[in-house]
Order: structure tokens, then C-alpha cells, then sequence
């Protein structure tokens, strides 16, 4: 848990004290079609159906059998924090002001919209579908872990894309290397990985462009301070947030 601190505060000092200034927030582009913006996530939803019905060469246990037989011992835990890095980067972000699209309420709104919509999708399917895991326990596809690490990797890209380039795909990384490892980990096939990825950006690339409760801020013309800190337990870590209005 050490090193996924360490890699956790680097990153945020590499990407919070890297050209921050006080710009008010941004204002938004014209938006491509909404089909355009789909190409990326309902290609990765198409690969991973493929993937995942086929036999053979690019059949998912063709696939899983090749990864383990090269990383037969591999396990780490650290799949189950990567795909919060994005969100502390995003968090940190917005206390030193970098400029985003909205303020730090209505990307928690949006947050929470596409979370809950993901959670309704992926645990949906997984109960209904109910695949068995490479290692043998249910409700495999798609998987949950990808899936949310690609809705909060989405929502930092949404907030950053006109600001801050790298920081807005910074959380892609670590949304990927998520999925990966859930694969290394032999918790879930490759196609699992695939269009989890695709359903958490396509639901948070929906929610941005509908935007719902786009004018509800009860909190818009108060004055808020947050302050944002690192704890410590005694098998990990995590991320102590204050708010005060």
C-alpha cells in the first residue's frame, strides 16, 4: 500500500501544481454529434461481445489462458484503488482552482448521476447474465471494477478536456491499467474488461451531454472551503475530505 500512496501523491503534485491558475470556469464547445462521441465506447462494448462469444485464437479463454500461463503468480490489491486516483486528482484540482467546466458540486452531481446509472447497468447485467469468473465465482460480465474506474476517468475528462489536456486524460491511465489488472488477477476475462470500459464512458458521455439538474446548485452563492488530506489505516490508506459552507 506504500507504493500506491506514493504513486497516488505524485501524481497529484504533478498534475495540481502544473500550470494552475485562477481562470474562471470554462466555457463549453460545440459538442460533436453524440453518435461521433460514441465511436470509442460502443467499439469497446463490439470488441468485447466478440471476444467474449467467440471460440478459438480470440476466444476469452484463449485469451485468459495465454495471460495467466505468462503471469501464472501475479495478484496485487492495488486494482481496488487505482480507479479512485482520478477522482483525488480531480478533487485536489478543483482546491487550487485549475479551471474546469463546472464547479466542484455540480461534478459530484454529474459523478453520482453516472454512477448510479452504471451501477444500474453493469450489476443489472451481471445478475441477469450471471457468467462464471476465470476463477470460477459468478457474475463476471462486465466487470464493476472497470466500469467505474472508466465513469470517473470520464468525468475528469469532461471537466478538463478544454483546460488541461494531460490532466483530462490522465485518469484514462489509470482506468485502463484497472482493467488490466483485473485480468492479471484472473478475476474477470478480457471481454469483462472491454465493455465495462465501454458502458462507463458511454453512460457518463450521456449524462454530460444531457446534463440533468444542470441549474440545481444549493449551494452556488455560498462561499465554500474545502480542505482534502491523506489517512492512514492499518491495511491501507484513504482520503479525508472537509467541507465547509
Amino acid at each position: 500500500m506504500k507504493i500506491t500512496f506514493n504513486l497516488i501523491a505524485c501524481f497529484l503534485c504533478l498534475q495540481c501544481f502544473s500550470q494552475i491558475d485562477s481562470t474562471q470556469l470554462v466555457s463549453s464547445k460545440p459538442q460533436k454529434s453524440f453518435l461521433k462521441q460514441s465511436i470509442v465506447p460502443l467499439s469497446l462494448i463490439g470488441a468485447g461481445l466478440i471476444v467474449n462469444y467467440s471460440t478459438g485464437i480470440f476466444g476469452k479463454e484463449n485469451l485468459q489462458e495465454h495471460i495467466q500461463n505468462k503471469f501464472p503468480d501475479f495478484h496485487t490489491d492495488i486494482d481496488d484503488y487505482l480507479l479512485f486516483i482520478p477522482l483525488a486528482t480531480m478533487y485536489t484540482a478543483d482546491i487550487f482552482k485549475v479551471p474546469s467546466k463546472n464547479d466542484a458540486f455540480t461534478q459530484t452531481k454529474y459523478l453520482l448521476i453516472a454512477g448510479l446509472a452504471n451501477q444500474l447497468v453493469t450489476f443489472g447485467l451481471k445478475n441477469i447474465l450471471d457468467e462464471t469468473r476465470p476463477n470460477g465465482e459468478h457474475h463476471s460480465f462486465p466487470s464493476g471494477h472497470t466500469s467505474n474506474a472508466f465513469v470517473i476517468a470520464t468525468v475528469l475528462f469532461h471537466e478538463f478536456k478544454e483546460t488541461r489536456l494531460l490532466l483530462a486524460y490522465s485518469g484514462y491511465l489509470f482506468a485502463t491499467a484497472t482493467g488490466v489488472l483485473r485480468v492479471l488477477n484472473n478475476e474477470h476475462w478480457v471481454s469483462d474488461v472491454l465493455v465495462g470500459a465501454g458502458i462507463g464512458i458511454l453512460i457518463t458521455d450521456l449524462v454530460y451531454r444531457i446534463e440533468p439538474l444542470k441549474n440545481w446548485n444549493p449551494f452556488k452563492n455560498k462561499k465554500m472551503n474545502a480542505i482534502l488530506s491523506p489517512t492512514f489505516m492499518k491495511n491501507g490508506f484513504g482520503l479525508y475530505a472537509n467541507l465547509q459552507f
